[in-house]
């Protein structure tokens, strides 16, 4: 689905929202609040079925079956209401509680699937806030519903929705903290997941200082949380959520200050328990004093390491002498736009033509000039988000996603007369030529990344054997390209 159109679907479920809040606990709200709940179940599971089968699909069965389970439960509510007496605890908590536990679990399998191998500081970082936040529902929510003086089962069930809210954020945390894209549908979802916690957290506190029939219509604010998972499910880019993300190596400063917090929570409640007492204050600021100086020490190591792994990461990615791409990062490019891509593609194979006579002539350095200038022409000839890289001797590849096949021919023409223009070097002009093969797909011509490569590889070395300094399309009719000579080999 378009991204337009998902933007519709969330701005015709707020207007829903909206009608039912004002409509509720009417006959006709009811009736309405039914229908469109059922509808947003539909279309989450309609979203689950469109999604391709496989690893991608799986967490968002869990999520569509939590939004069943809530509209059975408020069903059975319903039923309750309008044939007999609802009860304070009954079976409809059964199912809004189940519900919790299922949408956790498809948040944790998308954390998974997005950092596989990389998840113990995500997981680690998740469960010190969690406990934080543990303590805290523990002291202000758990507490007082066990000491409220009703039955067993009035005072049990209460309490086990605090407890789902949190293992609900140690999964929200997880996928939060992992690395991975943060595109439209991470924050549709994170969107939904946070609305579900303030919605369960102003039921508790919100009776305190509000008159209940108030806070009670926040209820259908619920199904606003299913519509934003739905459309994340809809979203054209909803594989941001299930496929490997890029190792995050950057410590976030956000990151420091809530684990600061989530130090601090332990005495700051017992201060509150207890009372402002001077010893105590002194303790807590004590504390507070500790934990900033052990979690900046913390972080100039973290800086410290980070600076030696992204200095090692850069130079395993990237060619030391022109500072381009190098052929792991376009493979895992080709990997990650081609299966999920929407438009067309273009892939320009790019090799010099006379690079080893200025080798023989001139020496390496003037080699590695050649080599060197033509990488930032080539840099200067393509747009922000095509990828320039450097396999190796004088062979470089264009990565041009959404470029057609008539713009990829104008920036084949370019890249020749760009790479045709005289280089000085010790006051002499060094010419060399460029042969470009060009592979262009459609937006509905399936592609594979070792194909796309290598067509475009056969099309330069026909561009070669027509005569060099010359662009040539692949799958245009031409004889079998003509075995390299020395010149193509030889490296700077």
């Amino acid at each position: 689905m378009e991204s337009r159109k998902i933007w519709v679907f969330v701005g015709g479920a707020v207007s829903a929202v909206t009608g039912l809040v004002i409509t509720y606990n009417t006959t006709v709200g009811n009736i309405l609040y039914l229908a469109t709940y059922l509808t947003l179940c539909t279309a989450a599971w309609l979203a689950v079925v469109r999604t391709p089968s496989g690893p991608d699909r799986r967490p968002w069965v869990p999520a569509a079956m939590a939004q069943t389970l809530w509209l059975i439960g408020d069903v059975i509510e319903l039923v309750y209401y309008y044939l007999a007496k609802v009860p304070p605890v009954g079976v409809a908590d059964a199912f809004w509680l189940a519900g919790y536990p299922l949408l956790a679990v498809a948040l944790t399998m998308m954390a998974r699937r997005r950092a596989p191998g990389q998840l113990r500081g995500a997981v680690l970082d998740g469960l010190t806030l969690t406990v934080a936040a543990a303590l805290a529902a523990w002291q202000f929510l758990i507490m007082p519903s066990l000491g409220s003086g009703y039955g067993l089962a009035e005072t049990i069930v209460p309490a086990l929705y605090p407890i789902a809210d949190v293992a609900l954020l140690a999964a929200v945390l997880f996928i939060t903290l992992s690395p991975g894209e943060r595109g439209a549908p991470t924050r549709l979802l994170l969107g939904a997941v946070v609305l579900y916690l303030v919605i369960d957290v102003s039921y508790n506190v919100l009776p305190y200082f509000l008159d209940y029939d108030l806070v009670a219509r926040i209820g259908p604010l619920i199904m606003l949380g299913n519509a934003l998972i739905t459309a994340a499910c809809m979203h054209p880019a909803r594989a941001e959520l299930t496929r490997p993300g890029q190792r995050v190596n950057v410590l976030h400063p956000s990151r420091v200050l809530f684990l600061g917090l989530a130090f601090l929570t332990a005495p700051t409640l017992s201060l509150v328990k207890t009372g402002l007492q001077v010893n105590a204050v002194a303790v807590l600021i004590a504390t507070a004093l500790s934990t900033a100086f052990v979690l900046t020490r913390f972080t100039i190591a973290v800086r410290e390491q980070e600076r030696a792994q992204a200095q090692l990461a850069y130079q395993a990615r990237h060619d030391p002498l022109t500072g381009l791409a190098n052929r792991t990062v376009l493979t895992d490019e080709l990997e990650r736009v081609l299966p999920q891509r929407s438009g067309p593609v273009a892939v320009l194979y790019v090799d010099l033509d006379g690079f080893k006579e200025v080798n023989d002539t001139h020496g390496h350095q003037a080699g590695d000039l050649v080599l060197s200038t033509v990488a930032q022409r080539l840099s200067g000839a393509v747009r922000a988000t095509d990828l320039v890289v450097r396999l190796g001797g004088d062979e470089f590849v264009l990565f041009c996603p959404d470029l057609p096949e008539a713009d990829a021919i104008r920036l084949a023409e370019r890249v020749l007369g760009d790479v045709s223009q005289p280089i000085r070097y010790a006051g002499k002009p060094l010419d060399v030529g460029a042969s470009v093969g060009i592979a262009a797909y459609g937006s509905d011509t399936p592609t594979r990344d070792s194909d796309v490569l290598r067509t475009a590889d056969m099309a330069m070395y026909e561009a070669k054997r027509q005569g060099r300094g010359r662009w040539v399309m692949a799958g245009t009719p031409a004889a079998p390209p003509a075995v390299p000579d020395d010149s193509d080999l030889q490296p700077a």
